[in-house]
């Protein structure tokens, strides 16, 4: 049996979720709100909520757990040519928390193969945009000419990045995104982004698993450290990447994370 929470009972360890195969591994508790003070308990440890329409609030603690190590981000040939297309053309632009609730709505309302619904529901887009306001949560943006194209939201503790959902309407647009946001996360000092779980999508970029022991000692060192300060999209992060952005200095990099 799972445990059912108030606003006031704290979440227990990750170690008590549903173990596989029961009928919902992964699943540590369900109820409670999503407040702000909620949410920053559960991420601090490594928990996330998860659920649909007309159910509880339900969080989870999968075993094991889909991570991104920054350092092992796929860059494939065409990828790396379409940023720099994208990069090097008048009207094409990537930004950084200019549109938070846009990007939230289009997670939520972008079809997806082989996924009936949503997760996003409206609590959940409340939820994380109240925590958006407070500096916890971030988007990162593709836009074409005036118009937002693709993207990504995510949530920052300390040095530690969990990867929440994307969405793209164009070509590539999710995965130019994405690719900022590693560039972002090497620049800061971030080594390891979260997936909570694995896609095939998320393995053709890197993307692998990891015992939920060894993500939770990870998130326990990572959310000590310092917050990665003020997010704004800098074009010298590209070089991380191998990508000079148009108008750099062949060779330059950012500078190192303090």
């Amino acid at each position: 049996m799972i445990p059912w929470l108030d606003d006031d009972t704290p979440l227990p360890p990750g170690s008590h979720a549903l173990p596989e195969g029961s009928q919902a591994p992964g699943l540590l508790a369900a109820g409670g709100g999503l407040h702000p003070a909620r949410l920053e308990e559960a991420y601090r440890r490594g928990v996330f909520p998860w659920f649909s329409q007309g159910q509880p609030v339900l969080w989870w603690s999968p075993e094991p757990r889909t991570v991104l190590r920054t350092a092992d981000f796929v860059l494939t040939r065409s990828l790396r040519k379409t940023i720099r297309r994208f990069l090097a053309t008048p009207g094409c632009a990537l930004r950084i928390d200019s549109a938070f609730e846009r990007v939230i709505q289009a997670c939520a309302h972008t079809p997806r193969a082989g996924q009936d619904g949503t997760w996003i529901v409206p609590q959940m887009v409340q939820a994380y945009a109240a925590w958006h306001r407070l500096g916890r949560v971030h988007s990162v943006e593709t836009w074409i000419d005036g118009e937002l194209v693709g993207g990504l939201y995510a949530v920052a503790i300390g040095r530690m990045v969990y990867g929440e959902s994307m969405f793209a309407h164009r070509t590539d647009a999710s995965k130019i995104a994405l690719a900022a946001l590693v560039a972002l996360c090497r620049a800061r000092g971030v080594t390891l982004i979260d997936c909570q779980q694995e896609t095939r999508h998320l393995v053709s970029l890197g993307a692998v698993t990891i015992s939920r022991q060894a993500f939770e000692r990870h998130v326990h060192d990572a959310v000590a450290q310092p917050e990665l300060g003020d997010w704004a999209y800098d074009p010298a992060h590209w070089a991380l990447l191998g990508i000079e952005a148009p108008g750099q200095l062949p060779g330059t990099l950012p500078a190192p994370a303090p």
